[in-house]
């Protein structure tokens, strides 16, 4: 429990560490003005994002005139560089909140006056929450992945886990395994500098663990316990599948984070061949409950969050 509290110190990490207990706990503040409560999503290739459905609906059960909208950056035109202009437009404009998305989790927090703890042990921000007088970054990621992993893969050996995908979202998912008792964990990524810093701030902070970038991932595979895919290969903008399918074993589990499409390529080849399987549809739905109470300051209810989904 103490390394999960230091590495993903959320208030709500409780129910991580105990998946049958109450996912979000204790009292909720006030809402902010439901005729003014506005949020967004902003990223590259988000059309098919089900994030608004998910926002909005629980806003409407829950009473809220809440809107959701989409910032894509390549439906709109925009370079990179734009990004702190968006985040201060939408900041006057009224915003409650946002969520970022890929390529921005990490590009964003400059933009930020300040980070949650969370957020700041991650190096990464999904979400953006603008008070009065600060825009603050949160990281929603490591819990989300943690709970649906929990909930979806029950009893599985963690002795030693591959992570492809060291950007936004596999900083947060490292910090999630680590959290959830994996001793050997392997990070890759087409960047190979970008792995072996990634490697190196984790150990950092996590001594008692053996955190190592790998470049060889046929031979990681080959004895690992399971994978996980944090990258975008599998998003309907980039089809495919990160690995080749001959490293991959019937012994092992594997997860992706992707999750539209909910069946990637990888979770149907893993498993034909016998693999348990992880969707990023559970990582989806539970990052998007944190988001929900950090930007409306009401709790909602995960189970209905996950309906709002699968419709």
């Amino acid at each position: 429990m103490r390394v999960f509290a230091a590495l993903c110190p959320t208030g709500e990490r409780r129910s991580v560490l105990t998946p049958n207990a109450t996912v979000l706990r204790g009292p909720t503040r006030p809402s902010k003005t439901a005729a003014s409560l506005r949020a967004g999503l902003i990223g590259r290739g988000i059309q098919l994002s089900y994030s608004p459905r998910m926002h909005e609906s629980e806003g409407v059960r829950l009473g809220l005139n809440y809107s959701y909208r989409l910032f894509d950056f390549d439906l709109l035109d925009r370079n990179d560089a734009d990004l702190p202009n968006l985040i201060a437009w939408l900041r006057d404009k009224g915003y409650a909140g946002l969520n970022i998305t890929h390529p921005f989790k990490e590009q964003v927090i400059a933009t930020l006056d300040r980070l949650s703890p969370e957020a700041s042990a991650i190096g990464a921000v999904n979400t953006v929450v603008f008070q009065a007088d600060a825009a603050v970054g949160h990281n929603t990621d490591c819990w989300g992945f943690a709970e649906s992993f929990q909930r979806g893969l029950p009893h599985p050996r963690l002795d030693c886990v591959v992570l492809i995908g060291t950007g936004g979202a596999g900083m947060a998912v490292a910090h999630a395994l680590l959290g959830l008792g994996v001793k050997r964990l392997a990070v890759a990524d087409s960047i190979g500098a970008k792995a072996r810093q990634l490697a190196a701030r984790l150990n950092d902070q996590v001594p008692s663990r053996e955190i190592v970038a790998v470049t060889d991932l046929a031979a990681a595979l080959a004895t690992a316990d399971g994978m996980v895919n944090a990258t975008p290969v599998g998003m309907v903008k980039y089809p495919g599948i990160p690995v080749e399918a001959a490293w991959l074993r019937p012994e092992m589990w594997v997860a992706d984070i992707v999750y539209f499409p909910a069946e990637t390529e990888l979770l149907q080849v893993s498993e034909s061949i016998g693999c348990r399987i992880l969707p990023g549809t559970g990582m989806a739905v539970f990052q998007a409950v944190m988001a929900f109470k950090l930007i409306t300051g009401v709790a909602p209810d995960p189970d209905q969050m996950a309906k709002h989904f699968d419709r």
